[in-house]
């Protein structure tokens, strides 16, 4: 992590690498929805500050995240979950959303964020970090690329949500 006014590996100007404080949640937001109209999905975001506050900062969070700093003020963020891997037999970080505030693209906070999230999973003992990107995202996949990150073409991600989650849901038969 980097100190207040110092200089991350790779990055370019002053910034540093934090934990993410409830007072972060509107400019969190704000990214959310920077990185969702990056995705052309803007009316697909419904998270709200409340939404953020519950599950980053209520009494049993469910999601983490960290934050960069430009200047004194929040440019990128990355939001993250545990998971868990039972072929490793040991817990996991996924890597939800990583953005960084479109100015300072290729300063190194985007580097900065993923360097603090794998010192974190080599803390924990963690077995490893992952995440998907659009498949349309070349910088973003040239860049994970350079980090050493291997691209799992066999796996493809599935979602089930809405009605078709509801109507799964409504076949549970337990006790």
């Amino acid at each position: 992590m980097t100190g207040p006014g110092m200089t991350g590996p790779g990055m370019t100007g002053p910034g540093k690498i934090r934990t993410a404080r409830p007072a972060d949640v509107p400019a969190i937001l704000g990214l959310i929805r920077g990185l969702a109209e990056y995705e052309d999905s803007l009316d697909e975001v419904l998270v709200t500050e409340a939404d953020l506050r519950a599950t980053l900062f209520g009494p049993d969070p469910s999601v983490f995240a960290h934050v960069a700093e430009h200047e004194g003020s929040v440019a990128g963020f990355a939001l993250w979950f545990v998971n868990y891997s039972t072929w490793t037999g040991r817990p996991g970080m996924y890597l939800e959303d990583l953005f960084v505030s479109p100015g300072l693209r290729r300063s190194g906070l985007g580097r900065a964020l993923l360097a603090e999230l794998a010192r974190l999973c080599v803390e924990r003992g963690y077995a490893r970090l992952d995440w998907a990107v659009l498949d349309w995202n070349a910088s973003a996949l040239e860049f994970y690329a350079s980090i050493g990150a291997v691209a799992l073409d066999t796996w493809r991600l599935h979602r089930l949500a809405g009605p078709a989650l509801e109507a799964l849901a409504a076949q549970s038969v337990t006790d």
